[in-house]
């Protein structure tokens, strides 16, 4: 992105915002819902050592870990889609979480795919992508360690 556009996480190659509006920008084109999924379950020996740490009480961080990797994955998933459709931003993003039989969580992401431009940008309407573009850049999903590093940062 160019400078004047909204800044972009290091790890998401768009913007991803839960609000509905991006203050001091204009939304120029509408792709639609975009979402981004994954399920992942532990295996039976940490599940097992999580249910004795529950019976003691306090944090599973096992499992904590499991969900931060799995949020952002889910994340990587839809930023992925989203540039496919040729947006630049993601609005309205929100995160879904189910049990699949007692073993399995499911963490979806979904949102708003929109393509966005500075406030009174010049020929704003013109800029935008008129057709399903192809993305810029192919997206690189983040490696464990690096979802472990943004996650837990090191004190």
């Amino acid at each position: 992105m160019t400078q004047g556009y909204p800044q972009q996480s290091p790890q998401f190659p768009i913007l991803l915002s839960t609000m509905n509006d991006l203050p001091g920008y204009k939304v120029v084109r509408v792709f639609g819902e975009v979402f981004g999924l994954t399920v992942r379950s532990r295996n039976m020996f940490s599940t097992m050592g999580a249910g004795f740490k529950a019976m003691a009480g306090g944090e599973l961080k096992g499992l904590s870990k499991l969900l931060s990797d799995s949020r952002y994955e889910a994340l990587g998933r839809l930023a992925q889609e989203a540039m496919n459709h040729g947006a630049n931003a993601v609005l309205a993003l929100r995160f879904d979480c189910n049990e699949i039989a007692q073993t399995a969580s499911e963490i979806a992401a979904y949102g708003t795919a929109v393509y966005v431009m500075p406030d009174g940008a010049e020929h704003a309407q013109q800029a935008a992508p008129q057709q399903q573009a192809a993305p810029a850049q192919q997206y690189q999903q983040p490696t464990p360690q690096q979802y472990q590093q943004q996650a837990y940062p090191q004190q």
